[in-house]
């Protein structure tokens, strides 16, 4: 079921078949903005060529962006492991330069949350890294605050930027 449809642009659940494609954005991505593996960034995620196998589990989602049949960007949300079960995590926001400045990373940001109140989730975390400084306005424009120490256990040591939101 598509949740947003405009022209030629797309946001829906992801399948199984957009495995490879939605890797691609992460990985290009992060190239993009010196993102690195060896610091513990999405791009070393063991799971990123199997996102449809991990947002299938119970409390998770995730959606791509598709324009002209491309897979542009896309962003999830999953429980916070090692942490209160009332926290869940806005994960792998990535969006490809054609894709961004259209308010397409808010349209899912608020989906997310969307499912994950639907879920019983009554706060979102998020890590970022301070390169990002248009997705840390967008997140600070959702009402997620900046929090000092890190929550759960991301394995994400060098995104420093750590925000929190009531639901």
């Amino acid at each position: 079921m598509n949740v947003l449809t405009e022209a030629a642009t797309t946001l829906r659940r992801m399948t199984t078949l957009d495995n490879p494609a939605i890797a691609r954005v992460i990985r290009q991505v992060s190239a993009e903005y010196g993102l690195t593996a060896d610091k513990g960034y999405t791009v070393a995620d063991p799971n990123l060529d199997e996102l449809y196998q991990l947002y299938s589990q119970p409390g998770h989602a995730y959606w791509v962006i598709e324009q002209d049949g491309k897979v542009v960007g896309g962003g999830g949300v999953a429980p916070l492991t090692c942490s209160e079960p009332d926290i869940c995590e806005l994960q792998k926001m990535y969006f490809l330069p054609e894709a961004r400045g259209k308010g397409l990373a808010k349209k899912l940001a608020l989906l997310a949350m969307d499912h994950a109140r639907e879920h019983g989730f009554t706060r979102c975390y998020l890590e970022t890294t301070a390169f990002l400084k248009e997705a840390i306005a967008l997140y600070e424009h959702l009402g997620f605050e900046h929090i000092d120490g890190p929550l759960g256990c991301t394995g994400h040591v060098d995104c420093e930027v750590r925000m929190l939101k009531t639901l």
